[in-house]
C-alpha cells in the first residue's frame, strides 16, 4: 500500500460547471470537480497530508479529467474503480448580484456504485483517521453498507474516525438524515455539525452548549459546531466548549465551505494539532477557499493558510 496514510475519505467526485453570472445568461462555465469529502480530501492535501480517497469513477468523457486532476493533487488514488457508467454533476452560480443557483445531477452515477467489495480493511488500517459524510450514504444502499462496514473497521483497528452529516433537502429528508447520522454514530469520534442545517433540522437542537452535550452524552469525543447565528465556530472536547470566530465576513462563495473546514481540521489533527487549535487552523482553510468562487479550485495552498494562521 506504500507510506502510511494520515487520512482516508470516501464519496462522489462530481464535474462542478460554474459562472460568476446566472446559468441563464451565460455564454460559458468553468469546468472543476468538487463533492463534500473530496473537498475534504483536497482541503488535507494541500495542507500537506498523505490521502487517500475511495470512489468509483464513470468511464465517460470526464474520466481522464477526473482521474489526473486528483493525481495531480496528490491524493492516493489506488482505491477508486472505474464502472461503465457517467459520472454526476452540478451546475453552479454566483451572480454578482443575485442569488446563488446551485442544481445537483447525481442519480445512478458510478459513485452510486459503491459497494462493500470496495472496502479493504488493509487499506483503512493504513491510516490515522477515516472520513466520511451523511451525503456519501445518500447514493445507494450499497454505499451506505459500505460505509457502515469502513467505520466498524476503522474502529476495531483503532483509527479515529470522524463524519458529517451535511444535510441537504436538495439530497435528502430530515428523517433520513438522521437515521442515516444514528446507524453509524457508535462508530464516531469527531462530529461536525452545522447549527441550522444538521442540528435545528435533525435534533430540534439551537443552543451550542445543548447541541455539544446532546452528543457527548451519545459518546462522541469531539463535537464541532459551525454556527452561521454566531458567526463562528463551537469546539466541545474534554469536557470545555471553545468559541472560534469566523476567519472572515467577506465572503463570495460558501459552496463546500464547510467541508474545506473539516479537511483542515482532520489534517491538523492527523498533525498533533489539540481539536481547539484545529479549529483555527480550519476556519483559516475554510474563509480563504470562501472568497473565490467554486468548491475546490478555491481550496488554498498550505502557504496562504499559514500565512494568515500565524497573524491570528
Amino acid at each position: 500500500m506504500g507510506a502510511k496514510l494520515d487520512i482516508i475519505t470516501l464519496g462522489e467526485g462530481l464535474i462542478e460547471l460554474s459562472s460568476d453570472v446566472s446559468l441563464g445568461l451565460a455564454q460559458s462555465l468553468d469546468k472543476y470537480y468538487g463533492g463534500d469529502t473530496l473537498t475534504a480530501a483536497v482541503a488535507a492535501t494541500r495542507l500537506g497530508s498523505k490521502v487517500g480517497y475511495i470512489t468509483r469513477v464513470g468511464c465517460d468523457y470526464f474520466k481522464e479529467f477526473l482521474m489526473d486532476s486528483w493525481q495531480a493533487e496528490g491524493l492516493d488514488i489506488s482505491q477508486v474503480k472505474l464502472t461503465g457508467d457517467f459520472n454526476g454533476l452540478y451546475l453552479l452560480a454566483r451572480p454578482k448580484n443575485g442569488d446563488k443557483e446551485f442544481s445537483y445531477y447525481r442519480k445512478k452515477t458510478a459513485a452510486s456504485k459503491i459497494s462493500i467489495e470496495d472496502i479493504s480493511e488493509k487499506y483503512i488500517e493504513s491510516a490515522k483517521i477515516f472520513y466520511t459524510s451523511g451525503i456519501a450514504q445518500t447514493l445507494s444502499l450499497s454505499a451506505k453498507e459500505a460505509i457502515k462496514k469502513a467505520y466498524t473497521i476503522a474502529k476495531d483497528k483503532g483509527l479515529t474516525t470522524a463524519y458529517d452529516p451535511n444535510y441537504s433537502p436538495l439530497i435528502t429528508t430530515p428523517e433520513d438524515a438522521k437515521e442515516a447520522l444514528e446507524e453509524v454514530i457508535g462508530d464516531i469520534d469527531i462530529l461536525f455539525l452545522s447549527d441550522k442545517n444538521d442540528a435545528l433540522k435533525l435534533y430540534d437542537l439551537d443552543s451550542p452548549d445543548k447541541i455539544i452535550k446532546h452528543f457527548w452524552d451519545m459518546g462522541i469525543n469531539t463535537v464541532i459546531i459551525k454556527s452561521s447565528y454566531e458567526g463562528g465556530y463551537y469546539t466541545g472536547y474534554a469536557g470545555d466548549i471553545v468559541f472560534c470566530k469566523f476567519f472572515t465576513t467577506d465572503i463570495v462563495d460558501t459552496t463546500c465551505s464547510g467541508d474545506a473546514f473539516n479537511g483542515g481540521f482532520l489534517h491538523a489533527v492527523a498533525s498533533g494539532s489539540s481539536p481547539f487549535e484545529a479549529t483555527k487552523i480550519a476556519s483559516v482553510v475554510s474563509g480563504l477557499q470562501s472568497q473565490k468562487i467554486g468548491a475546490i479550485k478555491s481550496i488554498p495552498t498550505k502557504e496562504e493558510v499559514y500565512t494568515e494562521y500565524e497573524k491570528i
